[in-house]
Formats: structure tokens, sequence, C-alpha cells
């Protein structure tokens, strides 16, 4: 609020002063991280739960957007998820209420970063802060229908870190599907650790992963899945992947991630990679401590804990990019907090 005079005359020529309250109009500025999804753990669902998984949060790529008070529902600058923002913000918007977004960057869409989930609760976030309806992470996400099979991607929103999640009730959910095709909210957060200061290498090539309908078929096709799988990813998780997290073990967590590749869902995943995937896996896999693919690609990710053989690796890597699909190979680190939301 501002104060501001205004002059007026009466009746009888007298002149007065009011002073009232000028509303100046305020502006949120949001930036999402993204996540890397490492593993499901049961697709089988005998026990009655089904899904759970773990992964880890990025600090970068990222989306950021600004948004502010408008007439209707405007979605301005990049226009990669114009459409899947608008939905989400008529899920939360008032009655009478609009929303102006500028979206000033994107996370590549269907490579296995988790966009669709940064996107949609970006644009709720925007409206949950614009119009003060304090509805935690986890409700805006159940609004806007995401975290549904993984709530790797809405925890990391939530807080960052690496992340295992128990998945859901499976009375519930009813079905194998994606998270893109599922109505149930995210399942409860088992693990959530500040992930260690390693580099990580991930390549980001120039092509597509599996979404929508060719999502829900692949898990139509698989699930569900051998217990014995189930058992042996879920052994993996519990006793290797998240103690060498606590431990700061790299060697440890890179042999974990290795494994849950084979074994799984991961393994029905890589019957489907094209051979420039399975390529860049292989390779990173030799010169890193582990090496992985994140949700259905085509993103492939390793970590190294020595910033020069970091740097290296990211070269060859993306001289293979180069003379194969294209693409982009980055260094990065994980992001041990959640979405920055500001008032500016």
């Amino acid at each position: 609020m501002s104060a501001a005079t205004v002059k007026s005359t009466d009746k009888e020529g007298t002149i007065k002063f009011k002073l009232f309250s000028e509303v100046v109009p305020h502006m949120i500025k949001i930036t999402t991280p993204c996540r890397l999804h490492l593993t499901l753990i049961d697709m089988n669902g005998e026990i009655g739960r089904v899904d759970g998984g773990a992964g880890l949060t990025l600090s970068s790529p990222s989306i950021k957007v600004t948004a502010e008070e408008a007439d209707g529902i405007r979605i301005e600058g990049l226009q990669g998820f114009a459409d899947r923002m608008k939905k989400a913000a008529e899920a939360l918007l008032p009655e009478g209420k609009g929303v102006k977004i500028n979206v000033e960057e994107l996370i590549p869409a269907h490579v296995g970063f988790g966009s669709g989930t940064q996107s949609a609760l970006a644009a709720a976030a925007a409206v949950n802060e614009l119009y003060g309806l304090e509805k935690s992470v986890r409700e805006l996400a159940f609004a806007v229908k995401r975290g549904g099979t993984s709530s790797i991607g809405v925890t990391a929103f939530e807080n960052g870190g690496f992340i295992v999640d128990g998945g859901h009730r499976f009375k519930d959910k009813g079905a194998f599907t994606p998270s893109a095709a599922s109505k149930v909210p995210p399942g409860p957060v088992l693990f959530r650790e500040d992930f260690p200061d390693w580099n990580i290498v991930v390549a980001v090539p120039n092509e597509k992963g599996m979404h929508d309908q060719e999502e829900i078929d692949i898990f139509k096709k698989f699930c569900p899945l051998p217990i014995e799988e189930v058992r042996e990813v879920a052994h993996v998780v519990l006793m290797k992947m998240m103690p060498a997290i606590i431990e700061e073990d790299i060697e440890s967590f890179g042999a974990a991630v290795n494994h849950v590749q084979n074994v799984g869902f991961n393994k029905r995943e890589s019957l489907i990679w094209p051979d420039f995937v399975k390529n860049i896996a292989s390779f990173m896999r030799n010169r890193s401590y582990g090496a992985g693919v994140s949700s259905f690609g085509p993103v492939v990710y390793s970590f190294v804990d020595n910033k020069a053989e970091g740097r290296q690796l990211q070269a060859e890597v993306q001289k293979m990019l180069d003379e194969s699909v294209g693409g982009t190979v980055m260094m990065t680190r994980a992001k041990n907090r959640g979405a920055e939301i500001t008032r500016v």
C-alpha cells in the first residue's frame, strides 16, 4: 500500500484533501527446479501398494516465470507449456479473477526432467501466492493432477534434495498408470535428504521420450512386474542407495544406480531406448561412478566427484551427441531446496 491525497472542493468552495490508500499491484517471481527420476519401486502391487520411487532435484535447468493479477488468463513469453499452465491456473483461480504469467525460461519437454509437473506447479503456485489461497504444494499438485504415480517432482518443487516416496494404495489408484493419467494425490515421502555436493553430468539429446498415450501403453504392456524384481529394487534402494546418500559414498550410490537400470521397470524401459541412448548410457557408465536414464528419457545422467573428470566426460559425450542426434551436455549439481517464490 502507498498513501496518496485527492484534492476536492465542496459546495461552499472549501478545498478539502482526502487521504486514501492506493493499492500498488505486486508481481510474483517463481523459479522451479527439475528432477531426475532414478527408478520406480513397486509395479506389482502384491502387498497392496504400487509405484513408489527414488529421484533427486537438479539446480538446472529451471522454469522461470513472473505473474501478476490480470483480466482473464494470459500466458506470455515462451510458449512451450502455455496450455498446461493455463489449465493449472484455471484450476486455482477464484471466480472472477485472472492472471498474467510471463515465461522467461523453460525445462525441455518430454526428456525426463519432469517438465509437466514443474510447469503446472509454477502456474498453480503463482495463483496461490497472488490471491493468498494458502494451499500447500501437495494440495496444488492434486488440484492440477500431478504426482499420481511419482511424487518425486512434487517434492522437488516443495523441498528439493534426494527423495524416496512410498507410492499409492492400489485400491485407491486401481491401475498401473503414469502420473499424467492418474487421479490420486502424491504419495507419501519416506525419505528426504540433502544430496551430496557431487558433480552430475547430464546429456540432453535433441529427441523426445515417450509421453501421453505411449506412456500409458507401456505401463499396460509390462505391468504387473514379477514380485522378485520389485523386492530386488526395494532392497537396493533401502540398503544401498539411501545409506550412500547419508554417508556421502559416491561409489556405493553409483553402483546402486547402475543396478536399478537392469531390473524392474527400468529394465523394460531399456528395451525401447533408441541406440543413441544405449550408447551414451554405456559410455557414461564406464567413465563415472554410475549412470542411468531418467524416466522414459532420453536424458542420461552420471555422477563424478572430480570436476576436471566431469568436464572431460562432458566434452566426450557432447561429441557423441554432435555426431548423432545433436543436443547439449551440461554439468550441474543437485538442489537441496525447493522452488524459489518471491514478490517483486
